[in-house]
């Protein structure tokens, strides 16, 4: 499935309670933007689902629509993670899940970026600056997942080039790797590094990350160039669950790992 880039449904639901609201009083969106001090362009994408409401947008929107209190309790209600509508199925299963595995070629996996790194990665998308603080924001909190009591079987597998990408610059750069560090000390993780140097590698179809749930339920995540993908669905499950293994086993262990990137922070 391909990313939408919406928000959460009941960002969408609030939309339309804006839209049906204005629609019933007569107002385009561009006119409701002037009895509000907002422009068309953001009236439309509250009401796409798209913007959370700023400051005083969903009192003003209120009063000027005569909806007598109703856009006011929505909108005490309206929570924004930034995160696509197809894809918050995945990341409910994720915060609950009893395991998380994830291969990772080409940057720090969105589960153990700091703050200043995620930022950086998002700064590169051609969005507004309060979409890619959201989005942010929204990757810092999926990251509860490391800390979730009772804890979660976690392992990453990542290739050498991803800690080595200076992303952010020097300073950003070594605290990201600090936090791997810290990381892979918690019990219930396994960090893992592929040698550059395999002469053989299962990994070469790209990353992925894969779920079990508390039901013993599999799902598994890919994104190619901004193409997302959910499976659900056996035979492919299995493949991938089988090569996740493979990746493991020709990976360094955790404990030549840990060495590699400490290497990394020295070479800083």
């Amino acid at each position: 499935m391909h990313s939408s880039g919406r928000g959460g449904s009941n960002a969408e639901m609030f939309g339309r309670m804006l839209r049906f609201f204005r629609e019933r009083a007569g107002l385009s969106q561009e006119a409701l933007g002037l009895k509000i001090g907002y422009s068309k362009s953001q009236v439309a994408m509250v009401e796409r689902g798209q913007r959370p409401p700023k400051d005083e947008f969903v009192v003003e929107a209120d009063n000027a629509l005569g909806a007598q209190g109703a856009l006011n309790v929505a909108g005490e209600k309206l929570t924004f993670t930034h995160l696509a509508s197809w894809f918050e199925p995945f990341a409910d299963e994720e915060i609950n899940a009893s395991a998380r595995y994830e291969y990772e070629t080409h940057v720090v996996p969105g589960m153990l970026q700091i703050e200043d790194y995620a930022r950086t990665v998002f700064n590169g998308a051609p969005v507004d600056d309060h979409v890619v603080e959201g989005r942010v924001a929204a990757r810092l909190a999926r990251q509860k997942l490391l800390t979730r009591k009772p804890a979660a079987d976690i392992s990453f597998v990542l290739e050498l080039s991803a800690l080595t990408r200076p992303i952010g610059g020097r300073r950003v750069h070594r605290n990201q790797i600090d936090h791997i560090l810290e990381v892979s000390e918690l019990r219930h993780v396994q960090m893992q590094v592929m040698s550059p140097h395999r002469e053989t590698h299962s990994g070469l179809g790209g990353p992925f990350v894969l779920l079990e749930t508390q039901e013993r339920r599999q799902l598994a995540y890919l994104e190619v160039q901004g193409h997302n993908f959910l499976i659900g669905e056996q035979p492919h499950l299995s493949y991938l669950f089988r090569k996740y293994g493979t990746l493991r086993a020709q990976a360094l262990t955790p404990e030549k790992s840990r060495d590699v990137i400490e290497q990394v922070v020295k070479d800083l």
